[in-house]
């Protein structure tokens, strides 16, 4: 499903946002929904529309089954906004609709651009040489594989996360090389414990000699074996103040429900590669990790038991704290 975005320079963004909403609803019958924040969906025949009112913009996102449908869209969408006076509003600036060119999640897109992520990279706190030659020989031994892997921003942030919790117990479900479980270990209160499950053996081998190194090897346990096997083997007690999940996709709501059935009031949980390239944002992706990571998404942010934050961390974060 190709898609594309505009942001329209306004001193009047809601109530341009209110306009275009209503004019779809009467001119194409569009479903409208809009939140408490101004955010409005329309729902169309031939795709949809989002409209976000900001400070001194109006964004506008649009979606539809093809190009062809797309550009048609487009072209409504501009007219209602390039046309929109009303009686009474005195001298408004003609509004400029320029769309970006149309792409398809297909197309991967990160979060931030390259050039702003690098420069998020630079200003948070730096890796170290430790954590720096674990990401080195990771590329040189895993090739491709290497981008299983978690950016050092990230890591410092679950470090981060596991002190400001207070966390003593811990969960990683995915170990790979083991850059997690040191930033993980390393948070943990006196005494703390992290279980890391993995079903490498080859992998961990050299996690195991990275954390012999960071002086964290006393504080994980590895378990080699499928992780929902160990999950469910935990004690059913709410228990765990700290839980990070990486691993196959297919079985995170399976690894979600065992963690938050068992994670303490207070207690955190971190699920990696939530946006999967940006995938997750286009509907007509059907992909079974794509689907099965976009309907987790909508089950943690309806998720009673939790309040949740995604964040546009690389390849997307999900924050999850237990009521």
């Amino acid at each position: 499903m190709p898609f594309a975005s505009a942001s329209v320079a306004t001193d009047r963004p809601a109530q341009h946002a209110r306009r275009l909403s209503s004019r779809l609803a009467q001119s194409a019958g569009a479903a409208v929904h809009t939140s408490a924040d101004g955010r409005t969906t329309a729902e169309l025949p031939a795709g949809s529309c989002v409209i976000v009112p900001h400070g001194s913009w109006l964004e506008v996102n649009v979606a539809a089954s093809d190009v062809t449908a797309l550009a048609a869209l487009e072209g409504a969408v501009g007219e209602h906004l390039t046309a929109d006076t009303e009686p009474g509003d005195g001298d408004i600036a003609e509004l400029r609709v320029e769309w970006s060119a149309p792409a398809t999640a297909d197309d991967a897109f990160e979060p931030l651009h390259p050039v702003m992520a690098d420069y998020v990279l630079a200003h948070s706190t730096a890796s170290d040489e430790l954590l720096d030659e674990l990401a080195v020989e990771t590329r040189l031994e895993a090739g491709d594989a290497a981008g299983m892997q978690i950016s050092h921003d990230e890591g410092t942030l679950l470090t981060m996360l596991v002190r400001l919790v207070g966390a003593r117990n811990a969960v990683e479900v995915g170990t790979f090389t083991g850059y997690s479980s040191i930033c993980i270990a390393r948070g943990l209160a006196d005494g703390g414990r992290l279980l890391a499950c993995d079903v490498s053996e080859r992998w961990t081998a050299i996690a195991r000699r990275y954390w012999e190194r960071a002086g964290v090897a006393d504080r994980i346990e590895l378990k080699i074996a499928p992780a929902l096997e160990t999950l469910r083997a935990l004690p059913v007690d709410e228990t765990i103040d700290f839980a990070f999940i990486d691993a196959d996709k297919e079985s995170y709501p399976a690894y979600y429900e065992e963690l938050v059935t068992r994670l303490r009031p207070g207690g955190v949980i971190v699920l990696d590669n939530v946006l999967r390239g940006g995938r997750v944002a286009d509907p007509a992706m059907w992909r079974g990790q794509i689907v099965t990571m976009r309907r987790l998404n909508a089950e943690v942010a309806a998720d009673e038991r939790v309040d949740a934050v995604m964040l546009p961390l690389r390849d997307g974060v999900t924050v999850v704290r237990k009521r």
